[in-house]
């Protein structure tokens, strides 16, 4: 047996786990092979098996992953047990003590066989033993199971009459050290050397004689095991046969995984469909392309949608015309229906629709979704109000905002609520604003989304929103842990962004007043406006923080409790800049010593409303002219604070960084002389009150 055939003569050698299964759910297929590979390397980890690099591979009908350098042997290992201290081991006459005896039956040797260990605490008893590591061999069946069975699967299934447990039921195990075969059983099965190839173009099982061989060996096999270039393969055909048509292909990212996932060795091919469909909105032949058939649509230069598709096959077929004839048989009767319901939809104007909703629960405590409708049309009104808009627009919008749920078109395809209104409003005659809140009433749906840009869009959105997170708060049903059924965090995070982003100057707490107004007789939503609110800006530091603004800058903003995001907004990045400057750690630090000062002073000045420094009062040059600063700061700050120019406020204090620094240097604050004491405190009030008109700057650390 040479060193390849024998890991035991190499320190080293690759391993190979394939775990072969009936088709594996595509959405969840990168997910659980990247979880694989993880929770493996983490097996050998905690085995103490030292492993080099991963490549993970899967398919619709399996997981693999190769990892390199793994150790063929566990290092060995010494433990050591400590067992009574000296004295207590032995007698006067140096006789072992029971506690002696105990530990050292315990370990199953005679107390002279024990050694002793000297500590800081003093000498012990203490028994060392060497353990051999084992062959990693014989550990990678019980470490494959306990990766496996750490998969994050939901629902696990059974097959067959054992008790093996996978998310879909496996047919093989292929386990390979080197050129060693992995002896014993993985979910019921014996491990073997080999896998199996594409199921229509190569049944038959395909032998791998060492982990380095698998992907090739696969491919020969019609099967191509990496995620990824299954991937790349698809993105590339695609692209080649939208341009031999003159157009381009949409590839989302989630589709392209997807359909990967699909399939072992794919083939694209280029269909048809009858340019009559193009009638109907883009929208919904591209939902139904993408979401209902995994085809991906081609558009032209202009972006238009074109009448040509594109499928992908898991197979070379001998015959792809007849293929292709298939899709496009499929394609037509759905898009024939999609047609029907536009049709049909259309001859019913959104506004005569509006009292069907009051058949639709939005929510069994908080009515139904024409209760919901009236509620975010009054409070539609009072927000276009406040922004000067048209609050005939914006009650209109909010009127028909929901109509379109009620529509065949909206039935069959649940995820065009909102563009759908948007066409049937444009059909009915509405004014462009309210064609255009139809469908920005949604926005944002995801981070980074678009944000609504019509007036009537951004009152319906934010009204929309509101009433939602008021009304299901007043009931009790905040989010929990990962449970958030009514989308409230994306709700919250959308007004936020709206207010912050477009931005509207706009009181949030007085929004939420009004919100919980409109249930006056249904529930009593006045307690939770306030609980809203303070949801609302526990999601700030997490928004800042994926700007990489520290979540210190939004709690010294935060601290003063300020209720307009958009002018929250110009505080933190006027912190998140000011605290760039040199001034900044002194100034904090100088804050923060004024805090402790004042807390502590006993004079009650903290909360003393009147912090008029008397100039006859000041005796030291220092205080003098940190009092004379403070005065000049005062004067400079009003214009600026008057046009929320926070940035320039905080550049334009750090100017006293100086005269702060030699105040504290040169004077006592806490001095016996009382007025003396007083007047120094005013000026510390005074001073911290500057920084006070932007943020606690002393909450920087």
């Amino acid at each position: 047996m040479n060193a390849d055939q024998n890991p035991d003569s190499e320190q080293t050698a690759s391993l190979l786990v394939e775990i072969g299964t009936e088709e594996l759910p595509p959405t969840a297929l990168k997910r659980l092979s990247e979880a694989f590979a993880d929770q493996l390397s983490t097996q050998l980890t905690e085995q103490r098996i030292g492993h080099g690099n991963l490549e993970r591979f899967a398919a619709p009908r399996r997981l693999a992953v190769i990892i390199q350098d793994v150790q063929v042997r566990q290092p060995d290992q010494e433990t050591l047990r400590r067992g009574p201290a000296l004295a207590a081991a032995f007698d006067a006459q140096g006789q072992p003590s029971k506690a002696a005896l105990g530990f050292a039956r315990s370990c199953g040797v005679e107390v002279d066989a024990l050694d002793r260990e000297q500590t800081d605490k003093g000498e012990w008893l203490c028994f060392r033993q060497q353990a051999t590591g084992e062959r990693t061999l014989t550990l990678l069946p019980a470490l494959v199971e306990a990766a496996l069975g750490r998969l994050p699967i939901p629902r696990r299934m059974r097959w067959g009459d054992g008790d093996a447990e996978f998310v879909r039921p496996v047919h093989w195990v292929c386990g390979l050290l080197g050129a060693e075969p992995v002896p014993g059983r993985v979910l019921g099965l014996d491990i073997g050397t080999g896998s199996r190839g594409h199921r229509f173009h190569h049944p038959d099982r395909v032998q791998i004689p060492r982990p380095e061989a698998y992907a090739e060996a696969l491919r020969a096999a019609s099967v191509e095991p990496s995620l990824e270039l299954r991937r790349q393969a698809i993105r590339e055909q695609v692209l080649q046969l939208a341009a031999s048509v003159h157009g381009h292909a949409d590839l989302p990212d989630d589709l392209l995984d997807e359909v990967a996932a699909l399939c072992e060795w794919p083939t694209a091919l280029l269909g048809r469909f009858d340019a009559d469909f193009l009638q109907v909105p883009a929208e919904v032949l591209i939902e139904t392309m993408q979401k209902n058939q995994k085809y991906f649509p081609v558009f032209d230069d202009t972006g238009a949608l074109m009448p040509w598709f594109i499928t992908i096959a898991n197979i070379r077929s001998r015959d792809p015309d007849l293929v292709r004839a298939g899709n496009e048989r499929v394609i037509r009767p759905r898009f024939a229906d999609a047609r029907f319901f536009w049709e049909q939809d259309r001859k019913t104007p959104l506004a005569d629709r509006r009292d069907a909703l009051g058949s639709v629960v939005f929510q069994h405590k908080l009515g139904s979704l024409l209760d919901k409708s009236r509620r975010v049309a009054g409070l539609s009104r009072h927000i276009a109000g406040l922004l000067d808009y048209d609050q005939d627009e914006a009650e209109r919008a909010a009127e028909l905002a929901k109509c379109d749920l009620v529509t065949a078109m909206v039935g069959e395809f649940a995820s065009l609520q909102g563009t759908m209104g948007r066409y049937y409003a444009q059909h009915d005659g509405e004014r462009p604003g309210v064609v255009a809140a139809m469908e920005e009433q949604y926005l944002p749906r995801h981070a980074g989304d678009r944000l609504p840009t019509s007036d009537a869009g951004r009152t319906l959105a934010l009204a929309d929103k509101l009433d939602t997170l008021v009304g299901i708060f007043a009931i009790g049903q905040r989010p929990t842990g990962v449970k958030d059924p009514y989308g409230l965090r994306r709700a919250a995070i959308g007004v936020l962004r709206i207010l912050i982003e477009t931005p509207l100057a706009l009181d949030l707490k007085d929004l939420l007043w009004q919100a919980a107004f409109g249930y006056r007789g249904v529930v009593e939503a006045e307690d939770a406006v306030t609980q809203v609110f303070d949801y609302m800006m526990e999601r700030l530091p997490g928004y800042y923080g994926d700007m990489g603004v520290a979540a210190e800058v939004v709690d010294a903003v935060l601290s003063l409790g300020p209720q307009v995001p958009s002018d929250i907004d110009r505080r933190i990045l006027a912190v998140a800049a000011f605290r760039q400057l040199e001034a900044a750690e002194a100034l904090s630090a100088a804050n923060k010593r004024i805090r402790n000062i004042l807390k502590k002073s006993g004079d009650g000045i903290a909360a003393d409303i009147d912090t008029t420094v008397r100039p006859e009062g000041l005796q030291e040059e220092a205080e003098r002219r940190l009092a004379q600063g403070v005065e000049q700061m005062r004067a400079r700050l009003a214009p600026m604070h008057a046009a929320q120019d926070y940035e320039g406020m905080l550049r334009t204090l750090a100017g006293l960084r100086e005269d702060v620094d030699q105040f504290f240097d040169q004077v006592m604050v806490m001095t016996d002389d009382a007025e003396l004491r007083r007047n120094r405190l005013a000026l510390l009030r005074s001073l911290e009150q500057l920084f006070l008109l932007t943020a606690d700057i002393s909450r920087l650390h």
